[in-house]
């Protein structure tokens, strides 16, 4: 069941978005659209090549600790076309999971943060990767193996659910028909998971379903009386590589220093971010409720 190259041109795919990177780049500059800058381009490449050098390290572990599960697994499926879709539809919904946890447990967020840093929303804005991730993805992805797919094809569909994760990363395209809205993650929806406004904090988790989203409540529309405000709550100053890396960190250490109680440090790590042990900071669900009450309150005085 392994997948083969013969099969389709990964180089292909690669120098496929690199070449809408190169198109996008080229309009922003010839209409000055301001969606690029140099410096924050620059940036993006540095920690894709990073993370690529710590995927490159770590795909061997991963291979074989999910080689490894693979001989427990609890049943196969022989038919192709169906294997091949609850794999996709399997690895979509455990990313999202995966996602889900980078913005709820202030640990991981810390890590995912990077991410989330870049002020502009462009192409290569999907190649500032969390260079952290590959060290702990695998265990997010281990029932996959126990459900009978070989570790081959387990990275096979995250490559291709992980190129269309960074082709949604545009200003270029504005919503598209809504079957295609309603089913699949467009940049619409990748444009409000990157926005800093209150009301679109940690929405549109997926990579490629938004379903799952939709399903679970974290979806958020983008809405055209709320345009979108890309980067971080709170920005940091120094946006040197090493800070955008590790700023989040330094804060979390911080706070658990900082805390009363041990149960206190212990929150401040798996607790999602904004929260605090006296409320000078709030959780965005937090947030997000407030808002919505003096929304509500103002268009009843309305």
């Amino acid at each position: 069941m392994t997948f083969t190259g013969s099969d389709i041109s990964i180089g292909g795919l690669f120098g496929f978005v690199i070449i809408l990177t190169l198109v996008e780049m080229y309009f922003s500059y010839a209409h000055d659209k301001k969606i690029y800058s140099k410096k924050d381009t620059w940036t993006n490449i540095y920690l894709m090549t990073v993370a690529v050098i710590v995927n490159l390290a770590m795909k061997t572990a991963t291979f074989f600790l999910l080689d490894y599960c693979h001989q427990f697994r609890l049943f196969e499926i022989s038919n192709n076309w169906i294997y091949w879709i609850v794999l996709i539809l399997v690895q979509d919904f455990l990313y999202w999971f995966l996602h889900v946890v980078g913005h709820y447990v202030r640990f991981f967020w810390a890590m995912h943060v990077t991410h989330h840093s870049s002020e502009h929303f462009n192409l290569t804005t999907g190649f500032r990767s969390t260079i952290f991730e590959p060290l702990y993805r695998v265990f997010f992805y281990l029932p996959l193996a126990f459900m009978g797919f070989t570790a081959m094809d387990v990275l096979f569909a995250y490559l291709i659910t992980q190129i269309y994760g960074n082709l949604v990363h545009t200003q270029a395209i504005g919503k598209l028909h809504p079957w295609f809205e309603y089913i699949f993650v467009t940049p619409s929806h990748h444009r409000v998971h990157h926005a800093n406004n209150l009301r679109y904090l940690d929405k549109n988790m997926g990579m490629m379903l938004i379903l799952w989203d939709r399903w679970f409540g974290t979806f958020q529309e983008e809405l055209p009386e709320d345009a979108v405000k890309y980067g971080l709550t709170s920005q940091p100053k120094d946006i040197g590589v090493i800070n955008i890396v590790f700023h989040e960190f330094i804060s979390l250490i911080k706070d658990v220093k900082n805390a009363p109680t041990f149960s206190d440090k212990v929150k401040y790590i798996l607790n999602p971010p904004g929260w605090s042990h006296d409320g000078r900071t709030k959780m965005a669900k937090v947030l997000q409720k407030e808002f919505r009450k003096m929304e509500d309150s103002r268009s009843i005085n309305e």
